[in-house]
């Protein structure tokens, strides 16, 4: 009777209908907890058998097999030999499409063994493949049984899989390489600058050819010397109402011009720490200036802009009226053919040295423009920016007088330079980042943005190399940044020239 029972559970069993109870299972630890009631599975493993139930079993099976090329492996419980048969390529663990599966081929495939074909003549295998490629039953041994109609959901972005997976639906797509370059975003050196006014229309800060960096804090003026770090005062005003508006270094960088609130221009031999001359002509302070050659401009509060000849007594050689309101913006060209004025009255006027009356204007602007540059490389290409109310930037082709670009930055310009290895343009800005700002040009597409002053960036100026900027703000330090690094070629450009020695560092100690 038990014999009949024991029949009657494993019929079950292999059927694949009825849950198998085994009271002397084979103890066994698990990764994961298993319920009770566990039911047979073809894809679990037999070790959970007694040993002498499925010795029991497997003689059982055997002895009635008729195929002598069954599996013993005990683990497929001796199924029919359709569940054991694996395909050449392995399983595939997503649901295939049925719409789209050769159900007759897979079958086919399925039942078929290869060593059928190995007791066939020539002759045989040569009439079976001719049957195969007239039926489309040719495939290659590669080909895929099962179709799929998608492909796996890709992870999302920045998802790590600890798993390490082996295989996966498709490659993840790299981030493609931005051909925008990158640009430190933190200063290189910050220097304090106490009592550093806080005043739009000053210039403040200049740096000479010879790598030195003159600074005008209130009423004393100062020379830091970029090389050994060394700071030399040059002078300090006596009356405490007085103060220092403007500086510019002469292209030699040996004198040093520099305008004050009494409406006087002082010349200094710096490396003597010497004054000069002082000349006079503004009815109010000087906030601009700017040299070609031996002719120095100045813009005064008042509107109006001088022409000094510095190798004359008579300096005063000629007097710009154009202006209604402050001059705070000058710069010649650089073939000095042509001087370009910003204003507080919104306008742009480009001067020719030997008119009085200017030859063009740009009034587009809508705020006082103190930025105004000339691109280097560029023959004729003058870039302007606005204040508060404005915002803008504009590039202009002065020969034609018309605008090339103009882009809303969002924010106040102070000043605007520019770099011709990178071919690229740095502005300075106010409220509400105080951010530098890096552009490419002629897109005036946005490179980066520098940040780190805590008020408004008054004045931008550049390194005699070209790699570094330095930047001055009202929150009294100046931050050199490295925004143009030097590449190859102006390395070794630089190796080859000879460097003139300045005096004014054999003087600081």
């Amino acid at each position: 009777m038990s014999h009949f029972n024991f029949d009657q559970m494993l019929s079950e069993a292999v059927e694949l209908d009825g849950t198998l109870n085994l009271n002397n299972s084979v103890s066994r630890m698990s990764l994961k907890p298993v319920s009770k009631g566990l039911g047979l599975n073809r894809s679990r493993s037999a070790s959970r058998l007694s040993p002498t139930l499925l010795a029991q079993k497997t003689s059982f099976i055997k002895s009635k097999s008729k195929s002598p090329a069954r599996s013993k492996t005990p683990t497929r419980l001796g199924l029919p030999e359709v569940y054991n048969k694996k395909c050449a390529n392995g399983a595939d663990r997503f649901i295939p499409n049925r719409s789209t599966t050769d159900f007759e081929y897979a079958s086919h495939s399925l039942v078929t063994s290869e060593e059928d074909t190995e007791n066939l003549s020539l002759a045989q295998q040569e009439r079976r493949r001719l049957l195969e490629e007239s039926l489309n039953m040719s495939r290659n041994q590669d080909s895929r049984i099962l179709s799929f109609k998608s492909k796996a959901p890709a992870a999302k972005d920045g998802h790590a899989n600890n798993m390490k997976i082996l295989y996966s639906a498709g490659k993840p797509q790299l981030q493609k390489s931005s051909n925008v370059r990158e640009v430190p975003s933190l200063a290189e050196k910050i220097l304090d600058a106490p009592d550093m006014m806080d005043d739009f229309y000053l210039h403040l800060l200049d740096w000479s050819c010879l790598n030195h960096l003159a600074v005008g804090l209130c009423g004393g003026l100062y020379i830091w010397n970029a090389t050994d770090g060394n700071i030399l005062q040059l002078f300090q005003k006596e009356e405490e109402d007085q103060y220092i508006s403007s500086v510019k270094w002469i292209k030699e960088g040996n004198v040093l011009g520099v305008g004050d609130s009494e409406g006087s221009v002082q010349l200094w031999d710096v490396a003597q720490t010497k004054l000069v001359r002082t000349m006079h002509g503004h009815t109010d302070r000087i906030t601009s200036l700017d040299w070609n050659q031996h002719i120095l401009v100045s813009g005064g509060r008042e509107g109006a802009i001088h022409m000094h000849d510095v190798r004359v007594a008579q300096h005063l050689v000629r007097t710009l009226n154009g202006h209604t309101q402050e001059v705070c913006g000058l710069t010649w060209s650089p073939d000095g053919k042509l001087l370009a004025s910003g204003g507080n009255d919104n306008i742009v006027y480009l001067w020719d040295p030997a008119e009085q009356r200017p030859v063009s204007s740009i009034s587009e602007h809508q705020s006082a423009v103190k930025a105004v540059s000339w691109c280097p490389w560029q023959r004729s290409v003058l870039a302007t920016g606005g204040g508060t109310v404005d915002r803008t930037i504009r590039i202009w082709n002065t020969a034609s007088m018309s605008q090339i670009h103009h882009i809303d930055t969002g924010s106040q310009v102070s000043s605007i330079v520019w770099n011709s290895e990178y071919k690229e343009l740095v502005s300075g800005h106010g409220f509400s980042q105080n951010q530098l700002t890096v552009w490419k040009y002629p897109s005036l597409s946005k490179v980066t943005d520098l940040t780190g002053h805590s008020n408004r960036v008054l004045l931008l100026v550049c390194s005699p190399d070209g790699s570094t900027v330095a930047s001055v703000a009202g929150d009294e330090t100046i931050r050199l940044w490295k925004i143009w690094p030097l590449q190859q070629k102006q390395k070794k450009k630089l190796e080859k020239s000879s460097h003139p020695v300045s005096m004014l560092s054999q003087r600081i100690r």
